[in-house]
């Protein structure tokens, strides 16, 4: 299996060109659906509250977005930012009741908004793919209101030793399913690759903590698969 690294953004373009059309299909397929209990963890966890903007980045076909949404009963605000068109297309269908939110095609590097303008900011299974993490989250910090709040859903380290085991025997099936039902393997073992190669969830905490966040913690889901992130902009 090639070995591939985030700081290839050419490639991470490519990977997520590939994939856009059976980009939901493939995570209920990889996840066995468990994905949709982790993002609704996510958002009760976030717990937005009404008339509030959020800045979803990563934001792919829009789950996260709806969430926030249907949590807030559609009074709030969602700017949904994603590299790839065919996504924000895709989200754009999800999200039926569209007047209260806004999609732009944009990198997390360099987002296109004035400074202190959002009340959340969330990435779900996005920040990994970021070029330079630390210049994302500067950018997070700078987008977010005093008082406003970061929250990052992602892959992780697994805690239990079995359960690692087992988790890492299963991902190598995932490229053979990516062959299966997207047509190609590449993809996914660049999806694998990445997930190996990301933080702990303590290193990630630090990275958080050093762009001045405060009030940094996580929270582990089934052990340690993802674990969510949370800082605060004081």
């Amino acid at each position: 299996m090639k070995t591939y690294h985030r700081n290839n953004e050419r490639l991470v373009t490519k990977v997520f060109e590939d994939v856009f059309i059976k980009y939901d299909l493939m995570n209920d397929l990889m996840s066995f659906g468990i994905h949709r209990l982790w993002k609704r963890n996510f958002i009760h966890w976030l717990n937005p509250q009404k008339n509030t903007k959020l800045i979803d980045v990563a934001s792919g076909t829009g789950d996260i977005a709806k969430l926030y949404l249907d949590k807030v009963n559609y009074k709030g605000q969602v700017y949904c930012v994603d590299e790839n068109k065919g996504m924000l297309e895709l989200n754009k269908k999800k999200i039926k009741k569209n007047y209260n939110i806004k999609w732009f095609c944009g990198n997390a590097q360099k987002l296109q908004f004035k400074s202190n303008y959002f009340d959340y900011y969330t990435i779900s299974f996005g920040i990994r793919n970021v070029n330079n993490i630390n210049i994302a989250l500067k950018e997070a910090y700078r987008v977010l209101k005093p008082g406003g709040r970061f929250l990052c859903l992602e892959f992780s380290k697994i805690q239990n030793k079995i359960l690692n085991k087992l988790y890492k025997s299963y991902s190598k099936s995932i490229p053979i399913i990516g062959r299966f039902v997207v047509g190609k393997s590449e993809p996914y073992e660049y999806l694998v690759n990445s997930i190996e190669e990301f933080y702990s969830q303590d290193k990630f905490f630090k990275q958080i903590q050093n762009q001045n966040f405060k009030n940094v913690s996580y929270r582990n889901l089934n052990g340690g698969i993802v674990a969510i992130h949370s800082a605060w902009k004081v």
